[in-house]
């Protein structure tokens, strides 16, 4: 029995892609343990284990996964309204969701500053109860809900579309309300897309320089992020400790994103376990 290939020309689009793929990615990351491979191993470790560092990789993580947790609600909740609901303007409101993919990160920097600074159109009102809004961790969690909030809505807004409406039909017949409705047939299929837009924005936010680079003020101990201190490293011409703190961020990203994943395949064979039964 001949097995035939899933995709004409098989091997040629594989080798193709494997090219691309390690044309743009793996060589990129294979050169960072290559600057980093000189360094030596106690070398590596004090670079990378530096309490400036560490304090930047802290900032980056936690102001990452906290805009990816608001984006996760309010990501749904500008889903659910463009893809449920008609309005007048709702096509304009739609094609802005994609606006921090096109504008150039440092004008989003600029403008989220200037609107959140002491003196601006938000952050006055901020400022006046006493919350600094701009140069402190809250104005990096602020950038980063700005550059995340697409991935989450635009991972959502297909399932959404796509869900067949006889379910909620059918549970209304039989008597349950809206909540209810939601809780035990919209949500369990938003999971997914959830997990995805989540891993989407936290992974940005986690690389996210130019967006943050303004609205951070950058100091030391307080509000640098680990993009910085790669940046700042490179001005140093010191490629290998840039290299090492890289290399933290890429290892720490990728076990969170693992798990993530990890967590969403278990999940869809426990959902495809319960209907097997």
């Amino acid at each position: 029995m001949t097995s035939k290939s899933v995709i004409p020309g098989y091997h040629l689009s594989l080798g193709i892609t494997m090219f691309f793929v390690s044309l743009f990615l793996f060589i990129p990351l294979a050169s960072f343990l290559l600057f980093a491979s000189g360094m030596g191993i106690e070398k590596f470790i004090k670079a990378a284990t530096d309490y400036r560092n560490v304090h930047a990789y802290a900032v980056s993580f936690s102001c990452a996964f906290i805009a990816a947790l608001i984006n996760c609600v309010f990501g749904l909740l500008l889903a659910w309204v463009l893809t449920r609901y008609d309005f007048p303007g709702r096509r304009i409101m739609d094609a802005l969701i994609d606006l921090p993919f096109a504008l150039p990160t440092a004008v989003a920097g600029i403008a989220l500053t200037t609107l959140y600074a002491e003196n601006g159109w938000v952050g006055q009102f901020f400022y006046a109860i006493g919350i600094p809004s701009a140069f402190s961790a809250m104005g990096i969690t602020i950038a980063l809900i700005f550059v995340g909030i697409p991935f989450v809505a635009r991972s959502i807004q297909p399932v959404l579309r796509d869900l067949d409406p006889q379910l909620e039909e059918a549970a209304n017949v039989f008597g349950a309300d809206n909540w209810t409705i939601f809780r035990r047939i919209i949500f369990p299929e938003l999971v997914s897309p959830l997990l995805t837009g989540f891993a989407l924005a936290f992974s940005r936010g986690i690389g996210e320089y130019g967006s943050v680079v303004f609205i951070a003020g950058n100091m030391p101990y307080e509000t640098e992020i680990a993009p910085l201190m790669i940046m700042t490293k490179l001005e140093q011409f010191d490629y290998q400790s840039a290299a090492a703190i890289a290399i933290v961020m890429m290892v720490l990203s990728l076990t969170i994103l693992l798990g993530i994943h990890g967590y969403q395949s278990r999940r869809l064979k426990n959902i495809g376990a319960g209907f097997n039964n």
